[in-house]
């Protein structure tokens, strides 16, 4: 399989922080023949699982594989903290030396041996400094992955929603990425704090899971106790189709949760309703040959005189499913950025990349996601559940 733009990005990050990290902790800092070799040798190794680490979680039996991914992912959280505390301490270096230059040049020293361990002194300072800094952010970045999501409570105005339907709250659960990080206390704990905000309605809103149902439907059965009054529905994200969609669909039914695949569903009764509609991952079924998002196939044969709630993993084609009646499309996937400086970066790659926009008299939240994917950390995009409460 190619390899994709991200996979080709990660790699050469992984190649030039290698190089980076190398230079400034090692080579700047001991002259030593061995302790050099024995760095460049580690530092190496590192990059090689990292850049390989796809194929050998493909290659390998299920236990050495669950270590490869637990360590390089770790690995490289920790590398990128490194790496930003490095660069912020270098970047903070040039601007006095900057400084220094502008101001008048003192007397040469008479004693240069004396600025050489002067020099040497405030190397091995900063780098100690920058190693406390990047321990630090890496520590809390991997706290903050793993204690509880912020609750973002938010009303959403939707004209066509029945008066008996008032009120209605959707808790979204999505991007939960179970695996050999995230497990079953991890699950239980969201499931509930999700139950606790008594919805009326659970909408898990893919890249529910990174491996395959025999390996993790344990952990995922904890999603049979959420609570809801109209019960909790699912749809495909990408990483779902590369875990097995098929087989985590009949899963996730065996557990009470439908999957709504291109298709819609009546939320009421007679006396009032709206529609919930779910489509398919918009990249997942396309990567793999096989059959992924449709919207026309979703909205297929509703009444457009009903409010309509889109779920749909990705916050793309969201312009056309609010010219085509969606009132709100619920959507993940980006995760926010997740770590910085992806954070400040995700706005270039799409449009609506977390929080509420809207396009006309529609609506759109991007939810940052309960967990997290690759390095189990989280900067500057805190985990996040949802609850949506639609009045008219």
């Amino acid at each position: 399989m190619p390899l994709s733009a991200f996979s080709l990005l990660i790699a050469l990050g992984a190649v030039l922080g290698h190089l980076y990290l190398f230079r400034r902790l090692v080579w700047n800092l001991t002259p030593r023949r061995g302790p050099r070799l024995f760095a460049a040798l580690l530092l190496g190794v590192m990059t090689g699982v990292l850049v390989a680490r796809r194929y050998l979680q493909r290659t390998l039996p299920e236990a050495p594989g669950d270590v490869v991914e637990l360590v390089s992912y770790s690995w490289m959280g920790v590398a990128l903290c490194l790496v930003l505390a490095l660069a912020g301490v270098d970047l903070g270096r040039a601007v006095l030396a900057v400084g220094r230059r502008l101001r008048p040049a003192p007397a040469a020293s008479s004693v240069p041996s004396v600025d050489a361990e002067r020099r040497r002194f405030l190397s091995q300072a900063t780098a100690g400094g920058a190693l406390a800094l990047g321990g630090g952010l890496a520590g809390y970045g991997s706290w903050r992955a793993f204690t509880a999501p912020e609750v973002t409570e938010l009303v959403v105005r939707i004209p066509k929603l029945p008066r008996a339907l008032e009120g209605f709250s959707i808790v979204q659960l999505t991007d939960l990425h179970v695996g050999p990080f995230i497990q079953r206390r991890f699950m239980d704990e969201l499931v509930r704090r999700a139950n606790a905000l008594k919805p009326d309605l659970v909408a898990i809103t893919g890249d529910l899971v990174d491996g395959t149902v025999p390996r993790l439907g344990g952990f995922v059965a904890a999603l049979g106790n959420l609570h809801a009054r109209y019960g909790s529905f699912f749809v495909t994200g990408n990483h779902d189709y590369s875990s097995g969609a098929e087989a985590w669909v009949a899963h996730l039914g065996s557990l009470g949760i439908p999957s709504l695949r291109n298709r819609h569903v009546r939320m009421g009764d007679a006396g009032g309703a709206f529609d919930l509609v779910g489509v398919d991952d918009w990249h997942g079924g396309r990567r793999l040959g096989q059959k992924g998002y449709d919207l026309d196939l979703a909205l297929a044969g509703r009444d457009p005189e009903r409010a309509a709630v889109l779920l749909a993993h990705q916050p793309a084609n969201f312009k056309v499913a609010a010219e085509q009646g969606v009132d709100l499309q619920i959507s993940g996937h980006t995760h926010g950025g997740q770590l910085f400086p992806m954070t400040a970066l995700i706005g270039l790659s799409w449009e609506h990349s977390a929080g509420h926009y809207r396009h006309g008299d529609s609506h759109i939240y991007v939810s940052r996601g309960c967990g997290f994917w690759g390095p189990p950390m989280r900067l500057g995009s805190p985990p996040e559940l949802v609850k949506l409460v639609l009045t008219s």
